[in-house]
């Protein structure tokens, strides 16, 4: 299908770049101070928020494609939606449809799974451990495990990894006795063999993203796989004696650990003839323990021999490159971006972060798509974030993520750019409501050096967030008591326009709904075109 942009009757832009600034995790929360956006210091957004062109999106729920709008937004749904123009249902959703219609169960792979299962094979789990619903849901390893139970598949083994960004941060043992009561019922009463054999938590254990740390990774193969971590009876008394040995220590920190039986031996190797399913249904922190279970060219850490498994993601976490070979659910075919629209059209662009949002603005923005659209007409720029707690270091990249872009702008090569600042999510995150603090004033210094340039260049700058997190840190309980809140939050993110040369041309769209699907229409507006006839409205008018 040949795409093609209209150009906008009378609206050509304006001669300078357009920049499409995104915040991570920097909401529109509750001006009082549970807040870190509101406690900064943030003269650029204080300027911005009282701008005539200015509006709340949506971030969270059915305008990002999940169920429901109980459900929190991410940075991969909420970009996305930035570059889609519209909303595809996404990852619960889908999965919560494949399940609810059986279509899970009917596949090919799934048969293959069964008939491993039959033959004595033992099925394994690796997942996120959390209601969150934002990497995985406790519902779905559940569902997966009671069709294993129905099928008379003898033995199951879960390998748990907690949360506590995505929920609460020492919410373990929610999840852990529920699951090993569970297991337990289901051995007893059906002859079964069902136990949790290994874990620790997600920025320790198995989940790490763009090549960050491969260091987390090799901990969870050794405890999954090789049965090599500190050993303890159940899940339950390892979560117990981390707690109790620092009482400081949150969910998504805890170190490895592998169940063993009572001669001290791993109840939950891995071998030859198994399968591993991987529940987690969100790509970004799946990529590379999926990879370490299927490339038989593996160089970034030891594996040891590599066992002969059936290994399903519960979705296909890289589109492009094909990682998992194999999965569960079909993910949503996510085609036209904008970006596709503006190589289509021969319009250059560029596109910047640090590694813990690179793949946000690059593969999520552009529909699950690796690689370059058009490498003629795109650059991306990858600047490697520190390996370090984000609260140690809570500036993170955003100072060299500016100085770039200031010198791409500068080029006059570019007439689009898009960049994102993780400091409000990632920071926002570890619960230390100074270090966030610090963050969004951060992120606010170069908002505004950045807005500068722009205008120097007589372009048009666009701010906004993907979803909210440093503007709620803390929840205040019945007894006054605060609690540390790591979890993203359900508040709408600020969109704000600063035009150069504006001169009353457009104004904010009364639109009943405002969501991140909008901004592509947006942009498309800023640049001189009309909006592509599907995608959802754009957020200004003209006016005639």
């Amino acid at each position: 299908m040949e795409l093609k942009l209209k150009k906008h009757p009378w609206f050509r832009g304006r001669k300078g770049p357009l920049l499409l600034v995104i915040m991570d995790g920097i909401g529109l929360g509750p001006q009082d101070e549970r807040n870190a956006v509101f406690m900064a210091k943030t003269p650029t957004l204080d300027r911005l928020f009282a701008s005539k062109l200015f509006c709340r999106l949506q971030a969270h729920g059915t305008a990002v494609g999940l169920p429901t709008d109980k459900d929190m937004g991410n940075s991969e749904v909420g970009h996305n939606a930035l570059g889609a123009g519209r909303v595809f249902d996404q990852g619960a959703r889908l999965v919560n449809k494949a399940i609810e219609t059986g279509k899970i169960f009917e596949s090919e792979l799934w048969q293959q799974i069964v008939e491993r299962g039959k033959k004595g094979g033992t099925i394994h789990f690796i997942g996120l451990l959390s209601d969150g619903n934002v990497h995985s849901h406790i519902d779905h390893l559940y569902k997966l495990i009671d069709k294993c139970a129905e099928l008379d598949l003898k033995r199951v083994r879960v390998h748990v990894l907690f949360d506590g960004r995505d929920v609460g941060e020492k919410s373990a043992l929610n999840y852990v006795i529920p699951t090993e009561e569970k297991l337990a019922k289901l051995s007893l009463e059906k002859g079964l063999d069902y136990r949790i054999a290994s874990g620790g938590g997600r920025m320790k254990v198995t989940m790490d993203r763009y090549e960050a740390d491969w260091r987390i990774v090799k901990r969870g193969w050794d405890a999954h796989v090789l049965g090599k971590g500190r050993p303890f009876r159940s899940a339950k008394e390892a979560v117990e004696t981390y707690y109790k040995e620092d009482p400081d220590i949150t969910d998504q920190y805890l170190d490895s650990f592998v169940v063993v039986d009572e001669k001290g031996e791993p109840v939950g190797l891995i071998r030859d003839g198994d399968v591993v399913i991987n529940f987690n249904f969100r790509g970004d922190r799946a990529i590379e323990i999926s990879r370490a279970f299927t490339e038989k060219e593996f160089r970034e850490f030891d594996r040891g021999p590599l066992p002969d498994v059936i290994y399903a993601g519960m979705m296909e976490y890289d589109g492009d490159l094909h990682i998992p070979p194999n999965f569960l659910v079909w993910p949503p075919a996510i085609d036209r971006t904008v970006s596709e629209y503006l190589c289509a059209e021969g319009v250059t662009s560029f596109a910047i972060s640090e590694t813990q949002k690179y793949g946000h603005v690059t593969y999520f923005w552009n529909g699950n798509r690796s690689g370059y659209i058009d490498e003629k007409l795109e650059t991306y720029i990858e600047i490697p974030s520190d390996r370090i707690e984000f609260d140690k270091a809570p500036q993170m990249k955003a100072l060299e993520i500016t100085d770039k872009t200031i010198e791409l702008l500068e080029t006059g090569k570019f007439r689009f750019g898009r960049l994102n600042f993780a400091n409000g999510d990632m920071v926002g995150h570890t619960g230390n409501m100074e270090a966030a603090i610090t963050a969004v004033e951060t992120v606010d210094s170069c908002a505004g050096r950045l807005i500068k340039v722009v205008n120097d260049l007589g372009g048009i700058t666009v701010v906004t967030a993907d979803h909210g997190n440093s503007d709620e840190m803390f929840t205040i309980d019945s007894h006054g008591n605060r609690k540390p809140k790591t979890a993203h939050t359900l508040n709408p993110v600020p969109f704000v326009i600063v035009d150069s040369q504006y001169g009353g041309e457009y104004e904010m769209a009364p639109l009943e709904k405002r969501g991140l699907s909008n901004v592509a229409a947006t942009l498309l507006n800023l640049l001189g075109y009309e909006k592509v006839e599907d995608y959802d409205p754009s957020l200004i008018q003209f006016k005639h």
